[in-house]
């Protein structure tokens, strides 16, 4: 699959290459969300060198590296290096003798530090000094993110302070992705991304595949030999140390289970004991901690955990559960247990769609509002997303509606009169806000007239933004 979006990541490393003091640069994210193939993009096109880690002894990663050095520093691997600081001693000086700045990427650092637990203080001298007097520019990655804290981003990490470019990598945005996937119709995009998410991955693999949406899960999940069928495992197993712990967690969330106490309760362990893998699990973008909009963070009794990933999502919540089943059912059965279940999964991600394309949206529409949020209370009414604008004149009200066919006019003025009719949440608001009533539906009718009060947006909109 050609390489799609990441303009903003690839300029600020472009700015950084065309420094004349060269520098440090980080960069960090989960697995499979296309590090690497950044990281080869711009070293191929500043004539760079690149050298990924692996888990052999640090010996053997000194000669590889060594080996993807004498690409660009002929005689390089020449020599056997004792350790590391003689290493980039001798790197430093080749470099300014051949007037070769880099860049030099060292993709999974966390490999190299399991192994070498002293190499981020020799990269801190590397960098104090050798850096600055050969303007030499050197990018660290790394998928573990437990590690990259470690020894780069936390305050006593060795590297902490040095980067000149630091930045952990996101999801595409699903805008990229009916161009990426050749999908023309906004409501497949949606569900599309449903399943595969943002990440670069799961889209080039399913590039790949001949079939509707349906035919590719099962090639590529739910098949007994498909490249995904263990993928939640493998990212869990992946980390540095192993996070496979925490999968009891999100097998809990996907069968339901979203408040801590009853997260605890199914995993049959004690509520307080679990704090420390809730936020393991969040910095691994795995999952995400959900209050009620306009209330504190810290409102733990109130709090939701969600899981973050589409993909995992759908792996925990459709696959999981029916495991045994699929394993000997044919397509047939497979194609129609996901045409039953994926719905439910649709509407979670439209929803959560729509609330993070909102304040987009809403600049389109005149308002400049803060971030979208859901609120709930209790056994009351729940709404989909509110946000207040920033001078907090305006309060917008909203719910997203995932449906099968086109609503019709009808149907829409009847969502709008049950939203009206729902009143207004129970937040800390000015008094005399002027009120907009939002509805989100995958395909609007055409010449739809509405009051000026009430918006209504479709698929096209949420992917747009």
């Amino acid at each position: 699959m050609r390489f799609i979006d990441r303009v903003e990541e690839m300029k600020r490393l472009d700015r950084l290459a065309r420094s004349k003091e060269g520098g440090l640069a980080v960069i960090w994210g989960r697995r499979r969300i296309g590090k690497t193939r950044l990281l080869l993009e711009w070293t191929t096109k500043h004539h760079g060198a690149y050298f990924v880690a692996d888990e052999s002894s640090a010996a053997v990663q000194r000669k590889y590296l060594a080996l993807a050095l004498a690409d660009r520093l002929p005689g390089f691997a020449d020599v056997d290096y004792p350790d590391w600081r003689s290493l980039f001693h001798r790197l430093a000086k080749e470099a300014k003798q051949s007037g070769w700045r880099g860049p030099f990427v060292i993709d999974e650092l966390p490999y190299l530090v399991a192994s070498s637990p002293e190499l981020p203080s020799v990269l801190q001298g590397f960098i104090d000094r050798e850096i600055k007097n050969t303007k030499f520019l050197l990018a660290l990655c790394g998928s573990s993110q437990r590690m990259m804290q470690g020894a780069v981003l936390a305050p006593n990490a060795p590297l902490y302070g040095r980067a000149h470019e630091l930045f952990k990598l996101q999801p595409i945005p699903i805008a990229y992705m009916g161009d990426a996937l050749q999908v023309k119709k906004a409501r497949d995009v949606i569900e599309a991304y449903s399943v595969w998410g943002g990440i670069p991955r799961y889209w080039e693999l399913v590039s790949r595949c001949e079939g509707d949406l349906y035919e590719s899960i099962c090639d590529l999940v739910l098949e007994p030999m498909a490249p995904l069928q263990e993928e939640p495992n493998r990212l869990l197993l992946e980390e540095t140390p192993s996070a496979m712990v925490l999968r009891p967690i999100l097998d809990a969330i996907g069968l339901g289970a979203h408040r801590l106490s009853k997260i605890a309760a199914r995993i049959e362990k004690p509520a307080t004991s679990l704090s420390r893998c809730m936020q393991q699990l969040q910095d691994l973008d795995l999952i995400y901690r959900e209050v009620p909009y306009g209330k504190s963070a810290k409102e733990s009794k109130k709090a939701l955990y969600k899981i973050k990933d589409p993909f995992v999502r759908f792996w925990f919540e459709v696959v999981a559960p029916k495991r045994s089943q699929l394993a000997y059912a044919n397509q047939r059965e497979m194609i129609r247990y996901l045409k039953n279940s994926l719905p439910h999964l649709f509407s979670i991600t439209w929803e959560e769609l729509c609330r993070s394309s909102f304040p987009a949206n809403a600049k389109k529409m005149g308002s400049s509002c803060t971030e979208a949020g859901r609120y709930w209370q209790g056994q009351g009414h729940e709404w989909d997303f509110v946000s207040l604008t920033e001078e907090k004149r305006e309060l917008l009200l909203g719910e997203a509606k995932w449906t099968t066919n086109r609503p019709t006019k009808d149907w829409i003025e009847r969502e709008i009169h049950t939203l009206r009719a729902k009143g207004i949440p129970p937040i800390p608001r000015p008094e005399n806000l002027k009120v907009h009533y939002v509805l989100f539906v995958p395909e609007k009718p055409s010449r739809l007239k509405l009051p000026p009060d009430v918006w209504v947006m479709d698929a096209q909109d949420v992917i747009g933004c």
